[in-house]
């Protein structure tokens, strides 16, 4: 697997919360900057939210529940209290005037919504987060099994991963709920897979580590060897096609990566670095492999100038919007900065792996 190469980056620090703290108001997280300026026009949306639930966690337990980061806290919960319906469905658009714009949001925004109150149920440290995020979370549970979209499902079992390891009361009903969410995508591998083409699709998109990554972490807390290989075989096809030379190269959308056709070089967006780092920790916990620490450091490196334009697009805690063939999109929307943070706190917290690039 030719990925080894120089030390990319070192010294791990927490990442600066300033811009996370700039685009969220009393209502949720606003969905796009005009460069570094909340742009209230285009409002809000589950998809940001769920994922900012994840940054809020984390800050909460390093900074022991100040006022910066309870208010995220409780702001994030509170829109997602507000967007689930009766069904356990959720809304997914609010406009900034604070009303609903759907009648029922979208797979990915529920289980988006669902991994961010599954990991704030395992781990958020005052109990009244915890037990409102466990209470949407079982809300939820019927709605996993409506999901369509492979993509959806993996976000809902990252999450349903992290609430089974809190030992809920509904542990088995959460277990069978878990394995029906991942074996759709060991199946499609499947039926997908071949020598030259170890992936579950026929045409590779976006966010596309959270597909292994929620194969390799649902098979661990199932038990499950058959998703651990699946996902671990994966990772590894999606690992050699995206780093060359040191240098992570994720599938643009400006086109994406169909079986048998050119992987699209530009419209690279920041939340594949965040997906490729999370999922190659989830591969390093399995398998103790160094290769995977090296794959960690490279995705990463892709936010601070180790990408295709050698620039970074990270500043104040913010993350530009992505690559395409001009250059860097400078404004800094949520999703962007969200999975830059997330990125960042991975490894910060994660530090004591001492990661190094393979020689």
């Amino acid at each position: 697997m030719p990925i080894a190469g120089r030390m990319l980056i070192s010294g791990y620090r927490w990442p600066s919360l300033e811009h996370l703290n700039a685009m969220t108001d009393d209502v949720g997280i606003l969905q796009h900057a005009t460069l570094d300026i909340p742009n209230r026009s285009c409002g809000y949306c589950t998809d940001d939210v769920g994922r900012a639930l994840l940054v809020a966690v984390d800050a909460a337990r390093r900074f022991n529940e100040d006022h910066d980061t309870s208010r995220l806290m409780t702001t994030y919960l509170a829109y997602l209290h507000d967007a689930q319906q009766p069904d356990g469905w959720f809304h997914n658009f609010m406009g900034y005037d604070r009303r609903w714009q759907d009648r029922s949001g979208s797979p990915d925004a529920i289980g988006r919504a669902i991994w961010g109150l599954g990991y704030a149920e395992r781990f958020a440290p005052k109990p009244s987060w915890s037990a409102l995020a466990g209470a949407m979370r079982r809300r939820s549970l019927p709605a996993v099994a409506r999901m369509e979209h492979l993509r959806s499902r993996a976000y809902a079992a990252l999450g349903l991963t992290h609430a089974l390891g809190g030992h809920p009361d509904d542990e088995l009903a959460l277990r069978a709920v878990l394995d029906d969410a991942v074996r759709p995508i060991a199946d499609a591998f499947d039926a997908h897979r071949a020598p030259d083409w170890e992936w579950c699709e026929e045409l590779m998109t976006y966010d596309n580590a959270r597909l292994p990554e929620a194969l390799l972490r649902a098979g661990a807390a199932l038990d499950n060897p058959r998703y651990v290989e699946a996902g671990l075989a994966m990772l590894r096809f999606y690992a050699v096609e995206t780093i060359k030379h040191g240098t992570f190269h994720p599938v643009g959308n400006d086109g994406w990566y169909p079986r048998g056709g050119p992987k699209a070089r530009f419209g690279q967006q920041p939340l594949e670095a965040a997906a490729l780092v999370d999922a190659a920790l989830a591969a390093y916990d399995q398998t103790g492999e160094q290769m995977w620490r090296s794959v960690v450091e490279i995705a990463h490196a892709w936010y601070l100038g180790n990408n295709v334009h050698r620039v970074s697009l990270v500043s104040q805690g913010g993350c530009s919007d992505g690559l395409d063939v001009h250059g860097v999109n400078r404004n800094q929307g949520a999703e962007s900065t969200v999975c830059y943070l997330m990125s960042a706190i991975a490894l910060a917290t994660r530090s004591t792996l001492t990661l190094r690039v393979a020689q």
